[in-house]
C-alpha cells in the first residue's frame, strides 16, 4: 500500500491557488449550496478517550445477533474455511496486500496472483485469468464491456441473474449507453423460446447465472448455442463451489467466466470485502480489465513473475479504455488460492456433492412439513418453496435462533444448505416449518 502523507494548511493554500483559485468557496462553487456544509461546521458529539470509545463500540457490537444456525445464501454463503488459510493469508507478508501498484517489487505477491490465476483457470476450464477485481457483480459487468463492440453493442440478462448483478450491469450500461434486455424466466430458468425470439443482430452476449438466483441450474450449452448462433458471446456467472460438481464454463462453450468468490475461504464478513473473479478464453484476452501476471525468468534465469498485461486499463489506453479498473482484491484473490490448495480437487468435489446431498435432503424434509417446491427443476444447494405465511415460518426459525432462507415475497423463500449444516438442524428446521404450517 501506498503512504498518504497530509499537506500542511499553507501547502494547500499553495496548490488551490497554483489551480487558479481565490478561496475555498470559488473552488467548490459548482457544488449545490443545499448539500454544502453551513460555514464549514460539522454536528459532531465531543470526543472520546480510547478506552471510551472502545467500551461505545463493543456497545454497539453487542446489538447485532449472530444466528447458531444459518439457511440464507442468495450471493453470500457458509462455508468451512481449513485453519490453514487464515494462518496463511494473516502473515504479515500478505496482510497489507491490496493492490499490486508496484507489483514488481514483490515477488511473494506476483508469485500469488499467478497462482490464484492458473486455480481460477483449472476451475472454470478457461484460458486466461485475470488478477481479479472488486466482487462479483463488477465482475459480471466488466464482462458485459468486454463483449460490446460499435455494431454488436447489446447485452442480454437473464431475469435469472442475482438482482444486485442485474441492477450493477445497468448502471454500467447506462454509463456507456450500451442497450440492456432482460430475458424472462420460466418455471425458475431462463426462458429458452423468448431468448431465440428477443437475440437480434445487435447482440453482443447473453449473460446468465450457473446456479442461477433461485438455486436452479440452467442448461447453459442450450443458452450458449443460441447466443453463438446469433452472433453473440455467452457470460457465465458461476458459484465457484458449484464448479465442483457441474460442467466447467468451458464445457459449456463460454467466452467468458465470472463470479462472485467469497466462497472460496471468506467469511460473511458483514458483506465484504469479496472477490470477482474473471476468466476467458485466448480470443478474449486482451479484452480482460485489470492485471494479468506471468512468468518468466530473470538475467540469472531464475524464476521470476511479473505483470504480463493490462490491457485495458485507463493509464493504458487512455480515451480507448473500456474500464475504470485498475485495481484488484489481491488479499481476497490470495485466500481463494489458499483455500483451493488446502480443499484440492477431490476436496472442492467433496464439497461440493455435500452441498448438494444437505439442499436436496431439506427440501425434501419441508416438502414433508407442508411447503411446496416452487420449481419443478434440478438445483443445486439452494431452492424455492411456497406456503401461505413465509413470515411466520422464518420468524418461528428465528426464535430458535435459526436464521430461515430469504423471503422472496409473502409466501416464497430462497433456501440455502451448504456443508455447514447438520441433519438435526435441517430436521429441526423442518419440525418447526411443520408446527407453523399445520401438518
Amino acid at each position: 500500500m501506498g503512504t498518504f502523507v497530509p499537506g500542511t494548511g499553507s501547502e494547500q493554500l499553495l496548490m488551490l491557488h497554483e489551480s487558479g483559485y481565490a478561496d475555498w468557496d470559488a473552488l467548490f462553487a459548482d457544488v449545490p449550496a443545499q448539500v454544502r456544509l453551513a460555514d464549514g461546521a460539522l454536528d459532531l458529539p465531543d470526543g472520546l478517550s480510547e478506552m471510551e470509545a472502545a467500551a461505545a463500540m463493543r456497545a454497539l457490537a453487542d446489538k447485532n445477533h449472530r444466528f447458531a444456525h444459518i439457511f440464507r445464501g442468495a450471493g453470500a454463503y457458509r462455508h468451512y474455511i481449513p485453519a490453514i488459510v487464515g494462518r496463511v493469508t494473516r502473515k504479515e507478508n500478505f496482510l497489507t496486500s491490496y493492490t499490486p501498484y508496484q507489483a514488481e517489487i514483490s515477488q511473494g505477491i506476483l508469485q500469488s496472483i499467478f497462482e490464484y490465476q492458473s486455480m481460477i483457470c483449472e476451475l472454470t476450464g478457461m484460458d486466461v485469468s485475470n488478477a481479479s477485481v472488486y466482487d462479483g457483480a463488477a465482475a459480471t459487468a466488466e464482462a458485459a464491456a468486454m463483449c460490446t463492440e460499435r455494431k454488436r453493442n447489446k447485452v442480454y440478462l437473464s431475469q435469472t441473474l442475482p438482482p444486485q448483478v442485474i441492477q450493477t450491469v445497468q448502471t454500467y450500461c447506462f454509463g456507456s449507453n450500451t442497450p440492456v434486455q432482460l430475458v424472462p424466466e420460466k418455471d425458475g430458468v431462463t426462458d429458452l423460446d423468448a431468448l431465440k425470439d428477443l437475440l437480434d443482430d445487435t447482440a453482443a452476449c447473453v449473460i446468465m447465472a450457473q446456479p442461477n438466483y433461485y438455486g436452479q441450474i440452467e442448461d447453459a450449452a442450450a443458452i450458449g448455442k443460441l447466443a453463438h448462433e446469433a452472433g453473440a458471446k455467452l457470460v457465465m456467472n458461476c458459484n465457484p463451489i458449484s464448479l465442483g460438481l457441474l460442467a466447467t464454463p468451458a464445457e459449456c462453450g463460454a467466452d467468458v467466466a465470472v463470479g462472485e468468490g467469497q466462497p472460496l475461504g471468506m467469511p460473511l464478513a458483514w458483506g465484504g470485502p469479496y472477490l470477482g473473479y474473471m476468466a476467458a478464453t485466448t480470443a478474449m484476452m486482451r479484452k480482460l480489465p485489470g492485471r494479468i501476471v506471468g512468468e518468466t525468468t530473470d538475467n540469472a534465469g531464475n524464476r521470476a513473475f511479473v505483470l504480463t498485461l493490462q490491457a485495458r486499463e485507463q493509464h493504458i489506453r487512455r480515451e480507448k479504455a473500456k474500464s475504470n479498473v485498475c485495481s484488484n482484491e489481491a488479499l481476497c484473490a490470495l485466500t481463494a488460492g489458499v483455500y483451493l490448495s488446502a480443499v484440492g480437487p477431490d476436496g472442492l468435489a467433496q464439497i461440493a456433492q455435500r452441498c448438494c446431498d444437505n439442499a436436496h435432503y431439506l427440501a425434501s424434509q419441508l416438502e414433508k412439513a407442508g411447503l411446496k417446491l416452487a420449481f419443478s427443476n434440478e438445483f443445486f444447494h439452494e431452492f424455492v418453496t411456497e406456503c401461505p405465511d413465509a413470515v411466520a415460518v422464518l420468524d418461528a426459525l428465528a426464535e430458535q435462533d435459526i436464521l430461515g432462507g430469504l423471503p422472496l415475497d409473502e409466501h416464497r423463500i430462497l433456501w440455502c444448505a451448504t456443508e455447514c449444516n447438520t441433519k438435526e438442524e435441517m430436521d429441526q428446521v423442518a419440525q418447526i416449518a411443520k408446527e407453523v404450517c399445520g401438518q
